[in-house]
């Protein structure tokens, strides 16, 4: 993302500059109003589609000597609003962290402008990959999915979700939806637009096609294995522009980034592979919310091996220029280094190997003129 000037000039109402310097504040007004809707009983009932998580189906439960209610949801059309919303809210959070934390790093640090655009980047992505993946840890633990591997695919399809789980999944895909303005509100430079969108549409691919397909408790296992690595990544990022010689976390991420990768690909095929070709529920319902047929489970673990190859070529890539800059910049010291010691000489022995002190004695001096 580019950086943004702030003039004392005030740009004209509606101009593009006005609503780039003022879209936190036009979004939480437009935030705003749903939440005004709520103290109105005409408005109530469509504001709670944009706020609240719809769907909620009621199940009784005999746990104990009494019957308790447990609240799951399922997924509609009607999420879309709800994500939208949800889209408002994560648009204004990038606003909040980037001006009163971010700015105000790269105020006291004097960044040049290709890294003041990588810092903002990943100190916006840690923020997300952090809060993601304590969010959906909680959320394994809980439903106890680590312990028991065989939940993955046991039950298929998983058309009820809990009250966290679908949250979480609401909120992943708002936030990766509202990185698509935040191209334009943070002037993102043009050669870096192509490389933002492929990540944003493989994010939000993966993510919805593990929602509507109800692969959703494979999806959050992956999903936080994916964010555990890359919020190494964007942390060892920022120790970096901090200090250039504190690499060690670059190298912590190289590992665990291969070993991701075989973990994704490893759950993905033995979930979908072998889990729901053996399952007793086969066939194609949309009603049911079934989709255990062949072309389905092929399809799935086609698009999940693409992706994790298009990382590791990517990864692959970028260690070839790491160790490429690492060589030249040795190289470079190497030939610096025979140059210092000999000017170094030269200093002390004078011009020639003739000591310049020497030569400019008054001893010297006195037997020259006589």
């Amino acid at each position: 993302m580019g950086i943004r000037k702030k003039s004392n000039k005030n740009p004209p109402v509606l101009s593009h500059e006005f609503v780039i310097q003022n879209h936190a504040d036009i979004v939480s007004c437009v935030a705003m109003v749903f939440l005004l809707g709520l103290m109105f009983e005409v408005t109530s009932k469509f504001a709670v589609f944009f706020i609240t998580v719809q769907y909620n189906v009621t199940i009784s439960t005999n746990e104990g000597p009494e019957e308790t209610a447990v609240n799951h949801f399922h997924h509609g059309i009607k999420d879309l609003a709800t994500v939208f919303f949800y889209m408002l809210v994560a648009i204004i959070m990038h606003a909040i962290i980037q001006e009163y934390v971010l700015d105000k790093i790269n105020r006291k640090k004097h960044f040049s402008k290709t890294k003041h655009s990588k810092f903002n980047e990943s100190g916006q992505l840690s923020a997300f990959y952090l809060f993601s993946f304590a969010w959906g840890a909680n959320i394994l633990l809980s439903e106890n999915f680590l312990s028991n591997p065989v939940a993955l695919w046991e039950g298929y399809p998983h058309t009820l979700m809990p009250f966290q789980m679908k949250f979480f999944y609401i909120c992943q895909l708002g936030y990766w939806l509202h990185a698509l303005p935040e191209l334009y509100f943070q002037k993102a430079k043009k050669e870096d637009i192509p490389r933002q969108l492929v990540y944003i549409f493989l994010y939000l691919v993966h993510i919805a096609g593990a929602y509507i397909l109800n692969l959703n408790r494979l999806g959050l296992v992956l999903l936080v294995l994916h964010y555990f690595v890359e919020l190494l990544f964007h942390v060892s990022r920022l120790v970096y522009f901090s200090n250039e010689n504190r690499q060690t976390g670059f190298s912590i991420w190289a590992v665990l980034f291969v070993i991701g990768r075989l973990l994704t690909l490893s759950l993905s095929v033995l979930t979908v592979g072998f889990g729901l070709s053996t399952a007793e529920n086969q066939g194609f319902s949309l009603a049911e919310g079934n989709f255990n047929i062949f072309f389905v489970r092929m399809t799935v673990l086609s698009a999940i091996c693409f992706t994790q190859a298009f990382m590791m070529w990517k990864f692959i890539n970028f260690q070839l220029r790491r160790w490429r800059e690492h060589g030249e910049a040795q190289t470079l010291k190497k030939k610096q280094a025979p140059a210092k010691s000999k000017s170094k000489k030269d200093k002390a022995n004078g011009v020639n190997g003739v000591s310049s002190h020497g030569a400019d004695s008054p001893r010297s001096r006195k037997e020259k003129s006589s």
